[in-house]
């Protein structure tokens, strides 16, 4: 299993990718935004993750180009994630989606380039452009993000390439056990957004009980038990010293008899939206 904040998993399409990486959905553009990109970079992690909705890719691209200057790392040593939005979704306006992102991160290509949400009648589409860019050599990986196994069913129907990545909501309280299998059976990776369900956990009595056990914060616990269950991670945060503690999971096991009292814990309850009932 992961040995530290740097340890990657390999995709179905021989690209590694790190367990562990830093979210910023809701950090708007700017200076504080910067910072916690550098900050991170500094503190070991290697991957980020932003999305064309998230209005922050020029901020993120900031951080990135400011990171690499100051520690030496190369932009082959990073993993850079962005995400298609819903009013892009078609053929032609996803290849040009893509160029504007890589306009306002300043990059030449990114690791990995995932659809946002699956909007019926668009995503099919828009993966025809996904395949396109990768066959082109233009980006790294291909994926999705908020498909449910019926969206990956049809998806994969008419798709010559199977996604590398599906990130969804994932936490002790929704811990997708049908997601879970049907990814793992089709070698698809599993990665987080809330993990922490957008802080809603921080104070839940039980595992505040499992930190203690381990003298770690809950924070810590819940992404520890992300990667056991062998699901990559991205919390967001914009603080060092919480960027530093939320990478702080490698010197700790959970035992069997934990994983299963957190995933007892699950309820099919979501913060975001329902993948299968949105309407943007």
């Amino acid at each position: 299993m992961t040995q530290n904040v740097q340890s990657r998993t390999r995709l179905n399409n021989g690209i590694d990718m790190p367990w562990m990486g830093l979210g910023v959905f809701k950090v708007e553009e700017g200076i504080e935004l910067v910072e916690a990109v550098k900050a991170a970079v500094k503190h070991g992690y290697r991957s980020i993750d932003t999305a064309a909705v998230y209005a922050n890719e020029t901020s993120v691209g900031q951080g990135i180009r400011e990171a690499l200057a100051e520690t030496g790392l190369k932009r082959e040593d990073l993993f850079i994630t962005s995400k298609v939005w819903n009013a892009d979704l078609g053929y032609e306006s996803t290849l040009a989606a893509y160029e504007t992102s890589l306009k306002k991160l300043g990059l030449d290509y990114l690791d990995l380039y995932l659809i946002h949400w699956p909007v019926a009648g668009k995503y099919k589409d828009a993966w025809r452009a996904l395949e396109k860019l990768y066959k082109d050599g233009r980006v790294k990986a291909i994926g999705v993000s908020n498909f449910q196994v019926h969206h990956l069913e049809d998806l994969m129907k008419d798709a010559e390439i199977i996604p590398v990545v599906n990130q969804v909501e994932f936490h002790p309280l929704l811990n997708q056990k049908e997601l879970r299998d049907f990814t793992k059976k089709h070698n698809i990776q599993l990665e987080a957004w809330s993990p922490l369900m957008q802080g809603e956990l921080l104070g839940h009595p039980l595992l505040k009980e499992i930190a203690d056990k381990y003298g770690k914060s809950i924070a810590q616990v819940i992404l520890r038990w992300d990667l056991q269950h062998g699901v990559i991670t991205i919390p967001k945060s914009t603080k060092e010293n919480r960027i530093v503690e939320n990478a702080s999971l490698f010197d700790f096991e959970l035992s069997p008899e934990d994983m299963d009292r957190i995933d007892s814990l699950n309820e099919d309850r979501r913060v975001g939206p329902d993948p299968d009932n949105f309407d943007f």
